[in-house]
Parts: structure tokens; sequence; C-alpha cells
């Protein structure tokens, strides 16, 4: 028989096995307790174990309705450690019913359902939900469905939220409580769109507005009220005719039934005041509208509310070309304007602002006939002619080929400097066009091409311009429309000796015979050779003949010495 007055370390286990023997307590577990004391803050409870274990009071005060147990009563704790230094068991009502909560959560997330909490306190970034002992996040974007300024009504007051996220080894849970209103609201939606149909007429309330139109809430459920469905006038921005809170009557236009979004109108209660405006408004008649818009491409103007004509850029001034419609116009600016177009169905009206205004071009032609001479300034200098300002900011234009009789345009428009007054001959007016046609070298006279000045076979005294290897130069004629033309080497004489350009020079004056004449394209063909044999002609027809026996150097020696005594 063992000697049990002095029991060893090994019968001392043997013993503690025996007594525990059945129980399954393990450290890291909930177990059942009961209370069996209460001292001022501390609740005593039995697990079953070698000594009790003490819990704060406090710990069974957490959550909506809780209350502080009795002696007797059953309660679950977490058992943390069997004994600690001073012998006690440690455990835990705080991690019990964290523990219970997590694993009644894991139930509720897998199947999707809402669970209720409360938001306890305010962290960074969101608040601390308290879902009945697990400790949840709510992100501030997850408290409602629109920005919350004060959280202060939501604190303490259990309320559902949807799980979204869980993480018990870290011991994460994520909650929303937007989703729980969305999804309310989403079932609210279906409820009333299913109530409503397009083209009824409701009154609503204006609860926001934005730069592209204003919601209306027509009881429980937004629309969109678009800013080009406010009114059949043009609106800027919607602060322009609605106020948050107005009540205003608006028509159901159209309903998506895939997307629940209802769009709303306000001038469909109003009559279209573009039915019959062909008839209003008829091409050719002329009105006072008002500038409202200005685009690059033109100018809207407002004949009447809700109808707006558009003034193309080409159609505002008879003489600003490439000008920017807001240097001729300006907004909230009355002007007159004349109906080019209308387009009923397509609810547009094209106008014209120079139209209303007298035709600079007609008073032009008036004032300035073909063949007048006209004065002005030198606009501008182009690779095809001469720019020149005339009269009401009218431009006619020198072309290249009309500046001067002698010399190619290309070196005649360098003669001209931007700012230079100048006078020219007009030459044509293309009212339609808008063009006017001018001439400078035609207020001297063509001195080829008009009337009987020069003639084939005339006498003319020319003056060498340019010696060549192949002739020379010469011009003659008025000094303001000279003619120019060139004679070949073999006209320079009828002696062949005497046919080398380089026994005359620049500025020589010399008598040579116009042999042709081209109008057609302004060559004039003289010949020194030729006014010779013409001049030899002469003298032997008046002298004498070939047979007559006189040499050719008396007969001419006698008609230069009559020649001379005439002179």
């Amino acid at each position: 028989m063992a000697d049990t007055h002095n029991p060893s370390r090994d019968d001392f286990a043997a013993l503690l096995d025996e007594q525990l023997q059945g129980r399954d307590l393990g450290e890291g577990q909930v177990v059942h307790g009961r209370v069996v004391g209460v001292e001022k803050d501390i609740i005593i409870i039995d697990v079953g174990l070698k000594t009790e274990g003490r819990i704060p009071a406090r710990e069974f005060g957490i959550g909506e309705g809780a209350v502080i147990p009795k002696v007797g009563d059953d309660v679950e704790v977490y058992l943390e450690r069997v004994e600690n230094a001073l012998g006690e068991a440690v455990i835990s009502r705080d991690k019990a019913r964290r523990e219970e909560a997590w694993t009644r959560l894991e139930v509720v997330f897998a199947e999707g359902v809402p669970v209720n909490g409360a938001i306890v306190g305010r962290v960074k970034g969101g608040f601390t939900v308290d879902l009945g002992g697990a400790s949840a996040f709510l992100p501030g974007s997850q408290v409602d469905i629109r920005p919350v300024r004060d959280v202060g009504p939501l604190m303490g007051k259990e309320q559902p939220f949807q799980i979204l996220k869980m993480d018990r080894p870290r011991g994460n849970i994520v909650v929303s409580r937007r989703a729980i209103l969305e999804e309310a609201r989403a079932e609210q939606r279906t409820e009333l769109v299913g109530q409503l149909q397009e083209g009824e007429v409701r009154d609503g309330v204006v609860k926001n507005i934005t730069d592209y139109g204003a919601f209306v809430d027509l009881g429980g459920i937004d629309g969109l009220l678009h800013v080009t469905d406010m009114s059949w006038k043009r609106v800027s921005h919607p602060s322009q005719v609605l106020a948050v809170g107005d009540t205003v009557k608006v028509q159901i236009v159209k309903i998506n039934p895939d997307t629940q979004r209802i769009s709303l109108g306000m001038k469909q209660l109003q009559s279209d005041p573009w039915d019959g405006v062909e008839a209003k408004y008829p091409v050719g008649a002329k009105y006072t509208g008002r500038i409202t818009n200005i685009t690059d491409y033109g100018a809207f103007v407002e004949l009447e509310a809700g109808v707006e004509g558009l003034v193309h850029v080409s159609e505002m001034s008879w003489t600003k070309k490439n000008v920017h419609p807001g240097k001729i116009v300006s907004t909230s600016q009355e002007v007159d304007v004349v109906v080019l177009d209308v387009d009923a169905s397509k609810r547009r009206i094209s106008l014209g602002l120079k139209q209303a205004q007298d035709n600079p071009w007609d008073a032009f032609v008036a004032a300035h006939p073909i063949g007048s001479t006209v004065e002005g300034e030198v606009k501008n200098a182009t690779e095809f002619g001469l720019f020149i300002g005339l009269d009401n900011d009218i431009d006619g234009m020198v072309h290249l080929s009309d500046l001067d009789w002698s010399v190619s345009g290309e070196e005649a428009i360098q003669r001209y400097r931007k700012g230079e007054m100048v006078k020219a001959k007009v030459l044509d007016v293309d009212v339609e066009k808008e063009r006017v046609s001018l001439g400078i070298k035609q207020l001297g006279g063509d001195p080829v091409g008009e009337g009987d000045t020069y003639k084939k076979g005339q006498t003319v005294t020319v003056t060498v311009t340019a010696i060549e290897s192949g002739g020379i130069e010469v011009k003659f004629g008025e000094d303001d429309a000279p003619v120019t033309s060139f004679v070949r080497k073999s006209d320079l004489s009828r002696d062949r000796n005497e046919q080398r350009p380089e026994r005359f020079a620049v500025g020589d004056r010399v008598d040579a015979q116009i042999t042709a004449i081209d109008k057609a394209s302004r060559r004039v063909s003289v010949s020194i050779k030729a006014l010779e044999m013409a001049d030899e002609k002469e003298a032997i027809e008046q002298f004498g003949s070939s047979d007559s026996g006189a040499s050719l150097g008396d007969i001419l020696g006698a008609a230069l010495r009559e020649k001379a005594g005439k002179d």
C-alpha cells in the first residue's frame, strides 16, 4: 500500500489529473462558469478549476441592455490561463464575447445578411462599430450615400450594417452602412419607378443644382431636369431659373428601365414657340433681336423667348473679313437682322446682320463707276498685287499685271510701300463677290494697244537703254508710258560692218523705223536698217534712178543736203 502521508511529486500530478478527469478545459477556449461571488467591482467565477477566476464588473457592462450578473448566474468566459503566479485562473468576459461574436459573424458573413451594431467611437479614416462583442471598422465613405457632416445622431444607435470583409487571424472586420441604405433605396426606387409613367406631370422639390441641370425629388425618388429642358429660351446656368428648395411642376419625359434614371422637363409644359415659325419669320423680313451668345463661327440672336437664329460670321459685315464675331458685336447687344433661311424641322433660322445695312459695294459703284480714278492708301503688298484702301472700308486690288506697262509686275511692286497714297483707275466692280479691280498703269493709257499712236513704217527716235551681244535694247514714246523694244544685230545697219552693238552707248539717241506692231502681246519691232533702206529708196525716187549715171553717194548727198536745208 502506498504511503499517503508523504506524497511524491508524481502522486500530486496523478491526483490533479484525477480531479480534472472528464473535463475538456484548455487555455484559449470559451468555457462555462458560474458566479460564486461579487466583491465591489469584481465578479468571482468558478469554471471548475482548482481556483476561481476574477473578472472586472465593467466587462459585463458593454453593449446596449447589458446587466451585471448575480451569484448563481451562469456565464461564458474565455480561459486565458489555467493558473497564474497567484494560483488563480485567468479568465475574460470581453474575450469570450469577442469569440462568440466572431463565430456568429462568420456565419452571417457567409450568408451575406446584415448584422446589427452600434457606432461607438471615431478613428482615423472612419469609425469603430461594436457588433455585439466584436469591434469593426466603418470607413468614412461607407457611413451614408452622401457625405455626412455630423455623425452625432448616429453614435451609439443600434442599426444594421453589411460586413464587407473579415480576417479572423488579424482580427479585422470592415462594415458598411451605405450598402444597407443603397439596397433599401434601390428597392424603394424600383417600387416608385413602377408607379411613374412617361408624360405624367408631377410636383417636385429641387434638391441639388449642378452646371448641367437640377435634381428634383418626386417623393422618394430623384429625377434629372436638364438645363436644356428648363425653358425654350437659352439658359446659361440652371441657377438662373431655379434655386434649391423650390417646388416645381415637371413632366416625366423619359424613364430608363435599365438604369432607372428619370428625365424631367419644364419647357414641355409650355407651348413650343417654334410652332408656325416659318409664317412668323418669313425669308427677307427684317427684325430686331438680342445677342445671346458669341462663338468662333458666329453669333446667336434671340428673336423672341425660345426662338434664336444664327448669324454666321460670313454674314456679319460687308467689309470686315476673317474677324472674330466678338469684335463686331457684343453679348446682350440689340441688332437688326434679316431672315435668310428657316428650317422648322431642324429648329434653325439663318440670319444676316450685314443685309440689314446698306451695301457699301453698291454705294461704291454709284460713286465710282468703271473708268473713274480713285485714290487710297496701300494696305498690303502680296505676291499677286497691291491692296488699296478705299471708301467705307472697301479694299481694291491692283494685280501685278496692272502696275506698269513696261516692266514686270514683280519689279514694279517693289516701288510701293505700305501706307503710301496712290491713284488708280477702276477697272471692274463685282458687287456679288465684293471685289474691286484697279489699275495703275491704265492712268497713263496703253501706248501700244490704244488709238493710232504708233503705226507700221513710222519713224521714231529711240534711246539706247542696254547693250547686249545680240543687239541693243531701246525705248521711245512718253516718259510716263514708254515703249520698249529690242533691235537685233542684223537690224542695226544695212552695212554688215556696222552691225556691231558695241558701237552704241547707253543713252544714245538714234532714229529707227517701226517694222511690226503686235497689240496682243504689246510688242513693237523697230529697225535702224529698215529706216536706212527706206531713206535710200526715197532718195533714189526723188533725185535719180539706177540708170541715170549718178552714183548712190551723189544721190544720198543731194537728199541729205535738201533735208538739211528744210530743217
